[in-house]
């Protein structure tokens, strides 16, 4: 299981203990979370696998960006690939540890292009507009999981959201003006 603050984001309290395998430390971890973050706690399964995120921009009409990876190139042995808080917010962790993110490798299309569709369906069911960032997990079988759905991910440039956007041509400027004119032409009623 993974253990999780139920409300906070950015990975706030996620840590390598966080992925629990005994009752007493899924105990302990969900005391840590209601002591040290001070918010309820989240219980998933956890799913061993690739790091993957796909951006969504859209309204009626969604457009799926490449899938993207974290890449964990020197984790020490038996650390699990999980975005914990320092791997997304210690550069100097990054650095030690090989950690970047980029587009998935040795992803094979036809499975590049189901992910993108789960991730607009899953766009969909969950009434998102704009734009949003949907989190997975693609386990050693090769089944993607999702775990999340981000509905404002980071977008500043050169992040994962701007960075897969560029990869299929669009400049972070023209990003931020179809978000802008996505949220000015969003009408709630159009998506139920």
């Amino acid at each position: 299981m993974i253990v999780k603050s139920l409300t906070q984001e950015a990975s706030i309290g996620i840590s390598q203990a966080s992925v629990v395998d005994t009752d007493e430390k899924l105990k302990e971890r969900v005391v840590f979370v209601h002591e040290s973050i001070g918010t309820a706690a989240l219980v998933e399964q956890y799913i061993e696998g690739r790091e993957l995120y796909v951006g969504i921009l859209g309204n009626q009409t969604l457009q799926a960006m490449p899938v993207w990876e974290l890449f964990f190139t020197n984790m020490p042995e038996g650390s699990r690939r999980i975005a914990t808080d320092r791997v997304k917010w210690s550069v100097k962790y990054q650095n030690k540890y090989g950690i970047d993110s980029g587009q998935a490798k040795e992803l094979p299309e036809a499975q590049a292009e189901r992910i993108q569709h789960l991730c607009k369906r899953a766009f969909r069911a969950l009434e998102l507009s704009g734009f949003a960032r949907i989190d997975l997990r693609l386990d050693e079988a090769g089944n993607p999981w999702v775990i999340e759905a981000n509905p404002n991910p980071q977008i500043a440039r050169g992040e994962d959201f701007a960075a897969s956007a560029e990869k299929v041509g669009l400049s972070y400027e023209t990003v931020l003006q179809r978000i802008i004119n996505l949220g000015l032409r969003w009408q709630p009623e159009s998506v139920a």
